[in-house]
């Protein structure tokens, strides 16, 4: 008999909670296949089999906290398996009903052709467990090979679940469900068992389609059939723009607002009631993104002492130097010269002078970043979410403009990557584009500081003993008045100011 253990679990790390066992007692194992994963605060362990023979015994089960060494179960060395007779006895628990009379049939088919499993994939470092989207399709239909079956939901990003194998889907975790990686949330049933599995698929009660489902409706990534399926629209009418001529998300958010904007001819149409079929209130479950800005946001104002100064620049500067090389700079680049560039630049000349508000407090210690990977706060449907521009430092103009613009459209199309969450020294956060005149923003911990420009305004202003109109914008910078003192903010929001006013300055490196 041979022990599986809990192996190490690194550095600072006691405790793993067992995830799901891919075997139960009596299964045949062979030595090295993947038995359990552990979960622990930073990493999913894979334990495997120390022997072939069977599994006689499991000591700890799902869910169940271990320490490093511990045993967790048993493998029994060159004993055999349990009778295979038990495998029918199994598939005909599975089976439709008794009116599905032809068992001598669909029996063999089940047998010949099995099932695969379709696992929740590993969802990133420290990422634990995932909330289960809304699945395209149901229990007993048929699905091809690679097909976007589900999308798994954390508070970070969006995960997307395709079909391993062509086949008859059935559903094990239902849509809302918690879910850990590795766990098994359905299965297929090999192209063999189609016909089996169609009677429970015609037994099934029927239920409306939100959108077409023939066979030239268009293919939906779970996050466009998220938005297709909540606002009851036709993919068919829907102008696609993505590659391959796919629809994207925001394909199908303009066509909400295409449809929300009514026509000349039924503007003349009778209002309905208000509210005549709304309840007064409706409660709705927050999504693992919003609970986890909610409890990042609230840690952020419980731990730092935070504290935002302000002060306004002249954008004339900025503005008629973007106006006058606007067209050249797309045509020579390919992409539009906005503001984050100039203040992207700014912000980075200023941290390097101000080494303070690009740093964080560890503890007892404070650790100076000598690298400047710059946050870009992006509003979308979802969220808050900041996207990380890294080495902001080393890139030109037009580089920055490419990364903000690609970091922008991955946000809003759900395509994030947690490596592209992590990491950032500084943020920079934009509420001008929704017309704030003026707002203070929270601190992205563990992060010391975080800008907030806001929406430029015509002002009159006293410019050389004369009055004159300018087109003005308040900045504000928060920052944790533990590390950054009164002092070094306000220099650093100074310093960013002199930058835009004269961005030859910036250009001149002085």
């Amino acid at each position: 008999m041979a022990d599986i253990l809990t192996p190490a679990l690194g550095e600072s790390v006691t405790e793993a909670t067992i995830g799901k066992w891919t075997k139960k007692a009596g299964d045949a194992v062979k030595k090295d296949e993947v038995l359990v994963e552990l979960e622990t605060d930073k990493v999913s362990l894979e334990v495997v089999s120390p022997a072939d023979g069977v599994l006689s015994e499991i000591k700890a089960p799902d869910g169940e906290t271990v320490v490093p060494g511990a045993v967790l179960g048993v493998v029994t060395e060159g004993a055999s398996a349990a009778p295979a007779a038990e495998a029918p006895r199994t598939e005909a628990k599975a089976a439709p009903a008794p009116e599905a009379a032809p068992a001598p049939e669909a029996a063999p088919a089940a047998v010949s052709g099995g099932s695969v499993a379709i696992m929740t994939p590993t969802m990133g470092e420290s990422v634990a467990e995932g909330t289960m989207g809304t699945w395209l399709k149901k229990s007993g239909d048929t699905v091809a090979r690679d097909e976007m079956l589900v999308e798994i939901e954390t508070d970070k990003v969006a995960v997307e679940v395709a079909a391993p194998a062509a086949g008859v889907l059935t559903i094990d975790a239902e849509t809302g469900s918690t879910v850990t990686p590795g766990q098994q949330i359905g299965s297929i049933a090999a192209s063999g068992d189609v016909a089996a599995a169609a009677p429970a698929a015609a037994q099934a009660p029927a239920t409306p389609a939100a959108a077409p489902t023939g066979s030239d409706a268009p293919h939906l990534s779970p996050a466009v059939q998220r938005v297709v399926t909540e606002n009851r629209l036709d993919p068919k009418a829907i102008a696609a723009t993505g590659p391959k001529g796919n629809i994207t998300k925001a394909d199908a958010m303009n066509a909400i607002g295409a449809a929300a904007a009514p026509s000349p001819a039924a503007r003349p149409a009778a209002p309905a009631a208000p509210r005549a079929d709304q309840p007064r209130e409706e409660r709705v479950k927050m999504t693992r993104l919003r609970q986890t800005i909610a409890r990042r946001l609230k840690e952020s104002q419980n731990t730092a002492a935070q504290l935002t100064t302000f002060n306004e620049v002249d954008m004339t500067n900025v503005m008629a130097l973007r106006s006058q090389y606007k067209d050249a700079f797309e045509k020579r680049h390919g992409v539009k010269l906005g503001f984050m560039s100039f203040f992207t630049r700014a912000v980075v000349a200023a941290l390097k002078e101000i080494p303070s508000v690009n740093a964080e407090i560890d503890g007892a210690d404070i650790i100076y970043k000598n690298h400047y990977d710059i946050g870009v706060a992006v509003g979308t449907e979802k969220g808050l979410v900041v996207p990380v521009l890294r080495d902001a430092d080393t890139l030109s103009l037009a580089g920055i403009e490419k990364g903000i613009a690609a970091l922008g459209k991955a946000a809003r199309d759900g395509d994030l990557t947690l490596d592209q969450l992590q990491g950032g020294t500084f943020t920079i956060t934009n509420g001008g584009t929704y017309g704030s005149l003026m707002s203070t923003p929270i601190l992205n911990a563990p992060q010391s500081g975080i800008l907030g420009m806001h929406n430029i305004v015509q002002r009159p202003m006293a410019i050389d003993g004369q009055v004159v109109i300018r087109p003005m914008m308040y900045l504000a910078l928060s920052y944790d008045h533990r590390l950054v003192d009164g002092k070094e903010a306000v220099t650093f929001l100074v310093r960013v100011k002199d930058l835009l006013e004269d961005p030859a300055r910036a250009l001149l490196d002085l």
